[in-house]
């Protein structure tokens, strides 16, 4: 039953996308499936499966299943499954479900509690903070 659910929500989101360029249908490589190669869309990629290989597109979502293992380059990255490699991204959110192993840049992050990461996470356009330095602060106090 919930496979059918499935097949009938994709064929009749296929059908509105056909209509209007405005609801996007997500490219899927589910549970079950293994891939291997490159990837370029300007849309949504959803991975459940295994993926090896890099991607660039609009916007990537690994599974809770999904494990991925490859160069990404994409706007927005939600990690709920497994990502071996690097990324560079516009967005990145970290579920604590994932785990990332490789060095991301970034210029917005949020990671869940419980999230495994083992790597860097760096941000795109370093801002500098000036922060008041202590000790200027002491040898005013001292004068």
């Amino acid at each position: 039953m919930k496979n059918l659910r499935r097949l009938i929500y994709l064929k009749f989101a296929r059908r509105l996308s056909r209509n209007s360029q405005s609801i996007p249908v997500p490219s899927i490589i589910s549970n079950n499936s293994s891939f291997e190669g490159n990837i370029e869309s300007s849309g949504i990629i959803h991975i459940d499966g295994r993926y090896k290989g890099n991607i660039n597109c609009e916007e990537l979502i690994i599974g809770v299943k999904g494990f991925v293992q490859g160069e990404i380059k994409t706007q927005r990255l939600y990690i709920y499954g497994v990502l071996e490699g690097n990324a560079e991204v516009d967005s990145l959110f970290i579920a604590k479900t994932a785990k990332l192993q490789g060095d991301i840049t970034h210029n917005s992050i949020s990671i869940e509690p419980g999230a495994y990461v083992d790597g860097r996470c760096r941000r795109k356009k370093a801002e500098v903070i000036n922060l008041p330095n202590n000790n200027s602060k002491r040898s005013k106090e001292s004068m």
